[in-house]
């Protein structure tokens, strides 16, 4: 009985890692740290502000300041495949923007904000971030 037990438990209560599945967005493992004192990061100094980090995730990160909390994004399109004309998202304000479908995306959640295609089901990928004194370490 107890084996019994031991298994289901086992079975059951284990963790899911892949959080952030996406069909479109494959899951990279990277790790980066970088200095915030740097004047290349001022923006995320204060809150709403954002940088964008080219050379990590898929198609590059977007580092966002909301309320002291520094939240990480992939920059690749969630809700289509990428493609030339429309390689990633852009920073509008609080807002990441899709090009090719006029997508609005929060910053501060990572949710679709106007879903005009109506069949957009996938939010931003959120990264890990670990604030250390003035270094952000950012991974996967």
């Amino acid at each position: 009985m107890r084996l019994i037990l031991l298994i289901v438990i086992l079975i059951f209560g284990c963790e899911n890692s892949n959080v952030n599945y996406n069909p479109y967005i494959p899951n990279v493992k990277f790790d980066k740290t970088i200095n915030l004192d740097l004047p290349l990061y001022d923006d995320v100094k204060f809150s709403s502000g954002s940088v964008e980090l080219n050379g990590i995730g898929v198609c590059g990160v977007v580092i966002f300041n909301f309320n002291g909390d520094i939240l990480a994004w992939e920059q690749c399109p969630p809700n289509h495949a990428v493609n030339s004309s429309c390689p990633k998202l852009n920073i509008s304000g609080v807002q990441l923007s899709c090009d090719c479908t006029q997508n609005l995306y929060s910053l501060a959640t990572g949710q679709l904000l106007n879903n005009i295609e109506q069949n957009n089901k996938y939010a931003l990928v959120r990264y890990r971030t670990e604030k250390i004194g003035s270094s952000l370490r950012i991974y996967n």
